[in-house]
């Protein structure tokens, strides 16, 4: 439950609102589970009887960040050194041999990764996601449930419609509004054209959007050109599943003709910088996405294709990747990966008007990062420059994270789990993978086409 009233003081506050104020020494102040004030240390007033916690000039407040693409799995590292058209059938073994009890677990200890780097608000497309809001309800931290779902021969292993379904009814604003369910539809070429028709239905009825993936890499767009004789944004146009709200995961190869048929539906990206470099696939067109009003945010994309659940990682490399892509040290400064990293994330789960920014009124979702370390230094401003703000985005770390609080509730206190006993889950996580690792031998890799 949230604490009655808790202070930050003596701060240096990143509220990523529309001024991007930046406050130091600043204030903030929340209580039942709402921001009630933010400002400047000397005239924010502090009401009687607070709990204060006094950053010494120490600590930096931020909104929690926002993963708005993520995969949770128990087999980080098993599927390497492949792009994605070798690298999915390896991973759809997992799939094949996934049951509730191990979905479980993925989610715990992918949900346990990203709480203690940081990020509070995570999107996770898997299966079985009834286990996943079991886990996010141990760790306390919100969740947008994105069933994987799939229809085509050979992929029955993955969810439908009617799961999709169930889980909408069950779990959609459930846990005080901390989990939201979606419907997902795993990839245009695992699932039908009736069943996208029937997902874009199935959206409307309960109001809650869609998210898939599209045009990760050169060879996937290639063979949907074969299959449906069309690039797959315009399929999705003429299926009817853009519009706002609708969030389309990594889209980097796309041509002028898609780019403006997401700016016309108003369809946001989820870009994850990490995997993309990481499968091989390709830099993201991040500046046409924003000349175009595109909204987009950044994603892990999850430990399979990326070793971390790191917003840290997936903010650097942001900026970096474009950066070196068009040889231009002006892409992407650290105030915009940061926003990516936070509001824009809110805004494209269409959750922005709560959460993603430290203003009074909105939700009390925050962490603290301790910049008293060797790789956060210099804490010092000159010249009218701050170096603060960058040396977070390129230098900071996951494990740099000592607080988080979601509305309002502390669940992470010293970089520990505030709800549960840390080394008692992996315990269970580690004997759960390893009978896990044993039951996946006996399934074999499916062709992505």
């Amino acid at each position: 439950m949230p604490e009655h009233c808790t202070a930050i003081i003596n701060a240096r506050i990143y509220c990523v609102d529309s001024q991007f104020r930046v406050l130091n020494p600043g204030t903030i102040i929340f209580e039942q589970g709402l921001i009630t004030a933010v400002g400047p240390g000397e005239s924010t007033v502090v009401p009687p009887g607070s709990r204060v916690i006094d950053g010494r000039n120490r600590l930096a407040v931020l909104p929690g960040l926002v993963d708005a693409h993520c995969h949770s799995s128990l087999l980080k590292g098993f599927s390497e050194s492949a792009q994605l058209m070798d690298w999915l059938p390896e991973y759809q073994r997992e799939h094949q041999a996934l049951r509730a009890e191990d979905a479980y677990y993925a989610c715990l200890v992918t949900y346990m990764e990203a709480l203690r780097g940081g990020t509070t608000t995570l999107l996770d497309m898997y299966r079985f996601m009834h286990e996943g809001n079991r886990a996010a309800d141990l760790l306390g931290l919100r969740v947008h449930l994105v069933p994987y779902a799939a229809d085509n021969p050979g992929k029955a292993f993955f969810e439908t419609l009617e799961t999709t379904e169930q889980a909408i009814r069950d779990l959609d604003h459930c846990r005080g509004g901390r989990t939201r369910a979606w419907v997902g539809l795993e990839h245009i070429t695992y699932c039908s054209e009736p069943m996208f028709r029937a997902a874009r239905d199935l959206a409307d009825r309960y109001g809650v959007p869609i998210h898939t993936h599209t045009s990760e890499q050169r060879e996937e767009v290639a063979a949907v050109i074969d299959l449906f004789g069309e690039r797959p944004v315009y399929k999705f146009r003429d299926w009817g599943i853009l519009k706002p709200g609708s969030l389309l995961a990594h889209c980097v190869w796309l041509d002028e003709g898609e780019l403006e048929v997401l700016a016309d539906t108003g369809t946001g990206v989820a870009h994850c910088p990490v995997s993309n470099m990481k499968l091989a696939s390709g830099p993201a067109p991040l500046a046409q996405f924003r000349q175009r009003g595109i909204p987009v945010a950044l994603g892990t994309d999850g430990g399979v294709s990326n070793n971390a659940i790191s917003m840290w990682e997936s903010m650097k490399s942001a900026s970096l990747l474009q950066k070196v892509t068009h040889l231009d040290a002006t892409r992407i400064d650290a105030g915009e990966a940061l926003r990516m990293a936070t509001i824009e994330g809110a805004r494209v789960l269409g959750v922005g008007r709560e959460i993603g920014s430290l203003e009074p009124g909105k939700q009390a979702d925050l962490i603290t990062v301790d910049l008293w370390q060797p790789h956060l230094m210099p804490l010092a401003e000159a010249e009218g420059h701050d170096p603060v703000l960058w040396n977070l985005v390129f230098a900071g770390r996951a494990s740099d994270v000592r607080d988080a609080w979601v509305q309002g509730e502390q669940l992470l206190a010293g970089g520990r789990f505030r709800r549960a006993d840390e080394n008692a889950l992996l315990e269970e996580i580690h004997a759960a993978t390893v009978a896990f690792l044993e039951r996946r031998r006996g399934f074999a890799p499916i062709p992505m086409v």
